[in-house]
């Protein structure tokens, strides 16, 4: 079975409490604050790691969301726990994860309004979530925009094209890559004459870090 690729978002009271298991994950304080292990994340910062964690609201309350990588293929229902409501964004079987040593990216990409990022390919699948604004993803002849909330999902060789609205724009992604990368630019411009061209997306990398499972 493919290893499994999944996006959750989880709702917590002041009271909040989520036990999570080992896995591969990577938690986005979207609101609030929460404690998780033995540190205390506030909005927009991200904990990441592969064993099993606590998640305790802080006096606001928090709202995450979670990537989760089984290599197993398992998906896992949306946690029940103490003070929380728990719902999946977008779970995905991976048939395009890179062979060999892997490498867990995330990060957050930020476009100006109407900033595109030219046709492009990934060396590696992951899921995407808009956090501001909206997003304008074409792939294989189809096109979808995605508004603040809303995931979707590239394969990596699929060539992409994306174009912000008019607000500026940015989107939290996880991405499992080869090893190789650390470091290093996963983008892949699919026609010559792009990649020479200005670039607005900004990035900003929460995580780049060697997978140890699989």
């Amino acid at each position: 079975m493919h290893p499994a690729l999944q996006l959750l978002e989880d709702f917590l009271t002041d009271r909040g409490l989520l036990d999570l298991p080992a896995t591969p994950r990577m938690i986005f304080v979207v609101r609030g604050s929460a404690v998780i292990g033995t540190g205390t994340f506030s909005t927009g910062e991200v904990w990441q790691g592969e064993g099993a964690v606590t998640v305790r609201a802080g006096e606001t309350g928090a709202t995450v969301w979670r990537w989760e990588l089984s290599f197993a293929g398992e998906i896992m229902p949306p946690a029940q726990g103490q003070g929380v409501f728990s719902r999946e964004k977008l779970a995905v079987r991976l048939d395009t994860l890179p062979e060999g040593e892997l490498l867990w990216r995330g990060d957050s990409v930020a476009f100006p309004p109407g900033g595109a990022a030219y046709l492009h390919r990934h060396q590696g699948p992951g899921i995407r979530c808009v956090i501001e604004g909206e997003l304008r993803v074409e792939t294989n002849g189809d096109a979808h925009t995605y508004g603040i909330g809303e995931a979707w999902f590239e394969s990596g060789p699929e060539p992409v094209y994306a174009q912000a609205g008019d607000r500026p724009t940015r989107f939290i992604r996880v991405m499992i890559l080869p090893r190789a990368l650390i470091g290093k630019s996963s983008i892949q411009y699919v026609n010559e004459e792009d990649k020479t061209k200005p670039k607005l997306q900004q990035y900003r990398v929460f995580v780049d870090t060697p997978l140890t499972g699989g």
